[in-house]
């Protein structure tokens, strides 16, 4: 009874928006392209790919590694999801340690944890619980901030560089992705360099390791196999994958956040009146055969 209360619930909410779009509600140009370079593909053992949209313009000397490392085709070979620590992270790389990286990734680029940023185009109404303000950059990605310093959160889904203690910073070599509740105090400890737009679940729904911080251990755990991580700019264009974001910077989306902050009724009975940026994240889709979406370069 109470499963078919819900569903009429349900039911009942979205009737409205069906016939009256929301004023959250996206335009077609409100759809960015990102860009092919932007975008990695993993795909693992036994089928399956993991898409991730690397974070460029933030974190730019990790993501100038990790693109080396694709196009080395670094991670065909040996390469493997060998962590996955329950309501924490999956991690993949290299789990001897061992295999040498490309002679022009740099083994320790500079940190970039936190920078100096231009304000977010728009903010939460809440203030963060590890940061003064939440917000969102221009082109599409969820912020944490205090004053003019910013960073990529930890939230679900996002991806993180690997590191020993300070002062490493990570070559990019290893990665991880959360998938579980967002680990925050991770933030301005360690480089986020991405998010996963699509795949979480060939990452969140592994077998946990039964090692120290979720490792797997040999032999009745066997790590899952890395086939290739490519650019999709380096696939046949046939079958590159394209996404696009939601632009931040409109009325559209700022009644968006409004929406996510206060959830309404019939199934709502109570606005929570704030959202945790984590609950929030900027809208990322696959774009669609006929686009009508403003190129990233138009932006």
């Amino acid at each position: 009874m109470l499963s078919i209360l819900i569903f009429a619930a349900v039911q009942a909410a979205s009737a409205t928006p069906l016939a009256t779009p929301a004023a959250s509600d996206a335009l077609p140009a409100d759809w960015v392209a990102i860009p092919d370079d932007q975008i990695l593909v993993m795909t693992l053992a036994g089928g399956g790919t993991v898409v991730m949209r690397l974070a460029a313009a933030q974190t730019p000397r990790h993501v100038a590694n990790i693109r080396k490392l694709a196009k080395a085709k670094w991670w065909d070979t040996g390469g493997s999801v060998y962590r996955v620590q329950d309501n924490y992270v999956a991690q993949w790389g290299d789990v001897t340690e061992k295999k040498p990286l490309p002679t022009d990734v740099d083994a320790n680029p500079p940190a970039e944890y936190e920078w100096q940023g231009a304000a977010p185009v728009a903010k939460l109404t809440r203030r963060d619980p590890y940061a003064e303000w939440g917000g969102y950059t221009r082109d599409g990605w969820p912020l944490a901030g205090s004053g003019t310093v910013q960073w990529l959160p930890h939230c679900y889904g996002m991806v993180g560089v690997a590191r020993d203690l300070a002062p490493s910073t990570g070559s990019g070599g290893d990665l991880y992705a959360v998938i579980g509740h967002g680990p925050r105090a991770l933030d301005r400890n360690i480089a986020v360099v991405g998010r996963v737009v699509e795949g979480i679940e060939r990452l969140s729904a592994l077998p946990r390791g039964t090692g120290d911080l979720g490792f797997y251990k040999a032999p009745a755990e066997t790590p899952v196999a890395i086939v290739s991580v490519r650019l999709a700019s380096d696939l046949p264009a046939a079958e590159r994958p394209h996404f696009q974001y939601r632009a931040t910077d409109n009325a559209r989306f700022a009644a968006w956040i409004t929406a996510r902050e206060n959830r309404q009724p019939p199934f709502f009975v109570v606005p929570a009146g704030g959202a945790d940026i984590c609950n929030a994240l900027p809208p990322v889709r696959r774009a669609p055969a006929a686009s009508g979406a403003i190129s990233g370069a138009a932006r």
